[in-house]
């Protein structure tokens, strides 16, 4: 049963506050700005969805839940293992560090060193909290973090921002809802194009972001 404290205790741990630096990626969004795959709200928001129904939000997603469910560091090999570029496996590698980090300063709980999706999944075994919540909010914040990056280099207003993340509200829930249980049989990834925005982000003579 979910309880206000839980949902708080999600709330904090996916905050743009809690120390996972997570504004200083992009996920490939940079690169593909840049590019002009991305220039509107429109646009922004197909690129997210795409990204949440076929790309690394899914796939993180079902990651998060087969740590709920099994062996947190098998299932990080995998995740790790399942990263599709450099730049990729240094974004969930390195907020994941951070995330373990600060769970175990403020918490006392040691995870371990674990990527991002995984040590969240983990954290929610740990401080029993429903596994559909944490999913659903984890996805709304990955693309609360991508909207922001955009900000930075779209002419996009704040208000298209928001209404971006409401449009795809019902995507988090969604997926959220199918994760739950997931397997190694569900982790799949066919948003090549997101992917190959992060290869060529390696390589960017000038950028803003890490990834």
């Amino acid at each position: 049963m979910t309880t206000n404290t839980d949902t708080l205790t999600l709330s904090q741990l996916l905050s743009p506050s809690f120390p996972v630096g997570g504004f200083a990626y992009s996920h490939g969004l940079e690169t593909a700005i840049n590019e002009g795959a991305i220039t509107c709200a429109a646009t922004l928001e197909a690129w997210l969805s795409d990204l949440l129904q076929f790309g690394g939000a899914q796939s993180d997603a079902v990651l998060l839940n087969m740590a709920y469910g099994g062996d947190a560091a098998e299932v990080d090999e995998q995740a790790r293992a399942f990263a599709s570029s450099a730049e990729r496996l240094k974004e969930t590698d390195l907020q994941g560090a951070a995330f373990c980090e600060t769970v175990q300063a403020v918490w006392d709980l040691d995870l371990g060193r674990l990527c991002y999706p995984v040590a969240v999944g983990q954290a929610a075994v740990v401080m029993k909290l429903d596994p559909e919540l944490t999913t659903a909010m984890y996805l709304q914040a990955y693309i609360a973090n991508l909207v922001a990056a955009a900000l930075r280099l779209v002419p996009l207003g704040q208000v298209d921002g928001q209404k971006v993340q409401t449009a795809l509200k019902p995507h988090c829930a969604a997926i959220a809802r199918a994760s739950i249980g997931a397997t190694l049989d569900d982790l799949h990834n066919c948003a090549w194009a997101s992917d190959i925005a992060a290869m060529r982000h390696e390589t960017q003579y000038s950028r803003v972001f890490r990834s």
